[in-house]
């Protein structure tokens, strides 16, 4: 049944909805550090309680777990051997010499976690690096998605495949196994940079700069803990200032860092899971833009959101291979709320960024420098009745002969999400061109049913062939993908 009327009826465009379903997968496990309690009381307790084993009884319990894990995860026994790791420190000498009792140490402080059992959502879908190998007129992309497990942990995961010449979609084989890239243990840091970072967010002073002050233009993480440790071990501020800047610092620090994946493996198998405080509770709606700078190579950038359980703080990703990530803070007054999107080259000499900073309006930002967001300029407000209670955008900004195409989402009466679009101007992308008076996508019967009723959303689509290919979530638990001929996107937006 159709119960789509009036205002809430698509555009009458041809919307092709493609037959690919991606749906949450409770099979892909990640295994995570578990401290039960996190109390070193604890910990201590249960490290006695296994070495209290005989070496029979550990030898049996060790071969159990791997009997019964080691299948299910690449490189089982070096998992181990890292969360051993952190909590060798409490382990006496003797027992940690011991393969056996480092391995059944490491497997008591190991979980499973199934990244995206609860949901597979919100997906972003840009240009593949490699576009080697493919006929005439084909493809290659990447998508990410927002994959949700126990506790409603976000995490970011990704899938490839191919659109051919004849316009068909046909994604890659998903690997058996999942896995989180290796965190840089020394990361660098542009010292201008960083001090910058800590002004905005309110702490620099005269400990920030006693700290950072000998430090070289670019340092080392090694090289500002030194610093760290040298005042604590001889004071030179009052005690709750000096741990105050301390935190701050290090919170900063933590907040930006890097990660490498292992290149030998596909895609599919990357999982980007929360490291920082301030994404603990997860990494949120990331919108993917191969951006191309003005000498013409191009890098990937991704904002998202990270959500420590109570506050949001948005970030940028950045890669050019999807096999190395570097995480940075994004700052400044307008650099708030969700739902930012960078523009996929500068205009006019800087950056450009759509935004929500309030919450219920379109924007656009510029900026001379990619981590800091000043000025907003106001570009939309809701107009239309399944739109009224706030808009948003649905990734980064298109660029076609006519202007930037923005694909927007609006909330209208029962929290109801549709998916909408409208045309900037492409050197003044403040001013509206024109913009599509009913929504390109609603949720049909098929799709309104999940975690969040209602609702349809996308991070981001391409181009390709003249078609706008739209990944986009279907309540909050899976996702789909549609496509439609531009020039009659285009020549249904009405002018403003």
């Amino acid at each position: 049944m159709n119960t789509e009327t009036g205002a809430w009826r698509p555009a009458p465009l041809r919307v092709r909805r493609r037959r690919w379903k991606l749906k949450p997968d409770p099979t892909q496990v990640i295994c995570r550090l578990h401290i039960p309690g996190g109390q070193p009381a604890r910990i201590r307790a249960l490290i006695e309680r296994v070495l209290a084993l005989s070496d029979a009884e550990a030898t049996e319990v060790l071969a159990h777990v791997l009997i019964k894990f080691a299948d299910r995860h690449r490189h089982f026994k070096r998992i181990l051997e890292d969360h051993f790791a952190q909590v060798a420190h409490l382990v006496p000498p003797e027992a940690a010499a011991n393969e056996t009792r480092r391995l059944l140490i490491g497997a008591y402080f190991t979980m499973e976690y199934a990244v995206a059992s609860a949901a597979l959502f919100n997906p972003s879908m840009v240009l593949h690096p490699d576009q080697s190998g493919l006929e005439p007129g084909a493809l290659r992309f990447v998508m990410s998605l927002r994959a949700v497990g126990e506790g409603h942990i976000s995490s970011l995961v990704f899938r490839s495949g191919v659109i051919t010449a004849g316009g068909h979609v046909l994604f890659d084989p998903v690997s058996d196994y999942v896995e989180t890239p290796k965190r840089r243990l020394d990361p660098e840091y542009d010292k201008a940079l960083f001090a910058r970072k800590l002004a905005e967010m309110g702490a620099a002073n005269d400990i920030t700069e006693h700290l950072l002050g000998p430090l070289p233009p670019r340092f080392p993480y090694s090289a500002l803990a030194a610093r760290i440790e040298a005042l604590f071990r001889q004071p030179l501020f009052d005690a709750a200032r000096q741990a105050e800047a301390v935190r701050a610092v290090n919170w900063l620090a933590h907040s930006n860092y890097e990660v490498d994946f292992n290149p030998l493996f596909p895609i599919s198998e990357r999982v980007i899971f929360p490291v920082s405080e301030a994404e603990r509770g997860g990494i949120e709606d990331a919108r993917f833009v191969q951006f191309y700078d003005d000498d013409g190579q191009s890098i990937y950038y991704a904002t998202y959101t990270a959500y420590d359980g109570a506050r949001i703080l948005p970030q940028l990703l950045e890669t050019r291979d999807f096999v190395h990530f570097k995480v940075s803070t994004l700052n400044g007054r307008a650099a708030q709320n969700k739902g930012m999107a960078l523009f996929p080259r500068r205009i006019g000499g800087r950056y450009a960024m759509l935004s929500r900073l309030d919450g219920e309006n379109n924007y656009v930002m510029y900026s001379d420098n990619l981590h800091f967001w000043d000025y907003a300029c106001l570009i939309q407000t809701p107009r239309e009745p399944w739109e009224l209670v706030q808009l948003g955008n649905c990734g980064s900004p298109l660029e076609t002969h006519a202007g930037w195409l923005v694909i927007t989402h609006g909330v209208g009466p029962m929290r109801e999400y549709a998916i909408g679009a409208v045309l900037l101007d492409l050197d003044d992308p403040s001013r509206m061109i024109a913009r599509l008076r009913r929504p390109l996508l609603v949720a049909d019967e098929a799709e309104r049913e999940g975690y969040v009723p209602n609702v349809v959303y996308s991070c981001g689509g391409l181009l390709h062939n003249g078609d706008l290919y739209l990944p986009y979530a279907m309540s909050d638990i899976s996702s789909g993908l549609v496509s439609v001929p531009v020039d009659e996107l285009l020549a249904a937006m009405e002018p403003v």
